[in-house]
């Protein structure tokens, strides 16, 4: 049997998050189409009778523009430094990008072999792929090129089949009917989040977080009282809604999710608190579990 470490890295909107849910085949890692949404390194665990995998989906890495971001990017970094293997996930419908770039050097310093996932290839024409398939070629030697669609492959097999021979010899590095070990309190925390990503525009979904406050399981299901964050009154505005309808509209979407997450009825009750520049304050980040253990610079 193998067994490892596999980071997946990249540029924000790559795709990450969406291969990592495929690859085992549960909801691990919140899906938006808005970039930055993976803040913490987030564990999906494949397991099978030749291998476990343990994949570690990395926040996109981006610009920074306040603590939050910075200690994402080190985060990835970190990341990419502990691992056996690494998949270089890239928007293959994008042009290369000195963010990309940046990315590239990144992992060709890791010392470790490195995949080529060229995603989306859904959206190109089979020429498209050879061609960009060429171009990463000749930017880096790959261990590996596959070209894929995250979201729309039906399998996945020879991409696990080849990433386990990579893994060095070894028995489970977690049981066998485990898919993440993130707490559950968290991974609650980002299914509301994500609802937040889904129904609001512009700064608000960036400026918010979310933790639980209280949890209770019943006769009757799972009592859940859950706070949203923002940093400035008119965002409080906008998450509530008029007559609290924007918050209705997340507690809805989020409820259904959370009800196959946890098997069971859920009452779900969310609150909007207005927590001033949240995002360049490390004891704040470190709470809501973003970026990664606080460390001076």
């Amino acid at each position: 049997m193998r067994s490892g470490f596999v980071a997946l890295a990249g540029r924000p909107n790559a795709g990450k998050s969406t291969l990592i849910n495929a690859l085992v085949k549960e909801k691990v890692a919140i899906v938006s189409p808005k970039a930055q949404t993976t803040r913490s390194e987030i564990r999906g665990i494949y397991t099978d009778s030749d291998c476990q995998i343990v994949f570690t989906d990395t926040p996109g890495i981006h610009k920074a523009k306040d603590r939050l971001g910075a200690r994402m990017n080190r985060e990835s970094a970190d990341v990419i430094q502990g691992v056996d293997l690494i998949y270089l996930v890239v928007d293959g419908s994008a042009k290369f990008s000195s963010g990309d770039a940046y990315v590239l050097n990144m992992v060709k310093q890791a010392g470790v072999p490195v995949f080529l996932i060229l995603n989306k290839v859904d959206m190109m024409t089979k020429e498209q792929v050879l061609q960009i398939l060429g171009q990463w070629q000749q930017r880096y030697d790959f261990a590996q090129y596959f070209p894929l669609s995250a979201k729309f492959s039906s399998s996945f097999d020879d991409l696990i089949k080849t990433t386990a021979s990579y893994l060095p010899e070894g028995g489970l590095l977690y049981s066998s009917d485990e898919v993440t070990d993130e707490p559950e309190n968290f991974r609650i925390a980002e299914i509301i989040r994500e609802k937040v990503l889904q129904c609001t525009e512009k700064e608000v979904p960036h400026a918010s977080a979310v933790i639980v406050e209280s949890k209770k399981f019943t006769k009757k299901g799972c009592e859940i009282q859950a706070m949203i964050l923002v940093e400035r009154e008119g965002q409080k505005g906008i998450m509530i809604g008029k007559g609290g309808s924007m918050l209705k509209k997340i507690g809805s979407l989020a409820r259904a999710d959370l009800e196959k997450l946890l098997g069971v009825h859920v009452y779900l009750t969310l609150f909007v608190r207005v927590e001033s520049e949240w995002r360049s304050k490390d004891a704040r980040i470190s709470e809501y579990g973003y970026g990664g253990a606080f460390r001076d610079e």
